[in-house]
């Protein structure tokens, strides 16, 4: 079975970090918040309070499929200011796992160098922040081991792309299939 961190912070975006989550679980993957504070309780952008399933220093990585940023402010900013972190991602990128991040993460992605020759998206303000990324506005863009995504509005294909490079196309046709309203 895969399993996929999905970090947070104060302030990352609800649906962006969430949907991930949900979907995720709903294919079968195992997908665990990861608190990057002393602390599991997290307040999402809109004021939410919430528990993360672990804590980033009690956490060990070795078993990851898929390393995840949702975007929010400040939360984005807070990701890429945390070294261990940062750390984590570098090593994990410069030995090719997944990685992926929607909305404003993608910057934390540009300012690590990962992006650089590669097609890349995010929210449209922090367009010009992915330095070095060929810029698409695709709402979502996988380039190697690297995906990103525009935001809030694209978190449900962002989802489903990260579910079929994990379980296939067809789990992620069956996982949206399950979530479309019918009357």
């Amino acid at each position: 079975m895969s399993k996929v961190y999905i970090f947070l912070a104060d302030g990352f975006e609800d649906i962006e970090g969430l949907t991930v989550v949900d979907l995720m679980r709903r294919a079968g993957i195992t997908a665990e918040t990861v608190s990057i504070k002393k602390t599991r309780e997290i307040t999402t952008s809109h004021g939410i309070e919430m528990k993360t399933d672990r804590i980033f220093q009690e956490t060990d990585f070795s078993d990851a499929d898929m390393l995840v940023l949702p975007g929010g402010m400040p939360g984005t900013r807070y990701l890429g200011e945390f070294a261990p972190l940062t750390e984590l991602l570098t090593e994990y990128y410069n030995k090719n796992g997944k990685i992926a991040a929607i909305c404003a993460a993608p910057s934390v992605f540009a300012k690590l160098g990962f992006l650089k020759g590669r097609k890349a998206t995010s929210y449209p303000s922090f367009m010009d922040q992915l330095e070095g990324a060929e810029t698409c506005e695709e709402p979502v863009v996988v380039d190697g081991n690297v995906t990103t995504s525009r935001g809030l509005g694209t978190a449900i294909p962002f989802a489903l792309c990260l579910i079929a490079q994990l379980m296939g196309d067809e789990k992620a046709s069956e996982i949206a299939e399950s979530i479309v309203y019918k009357r």
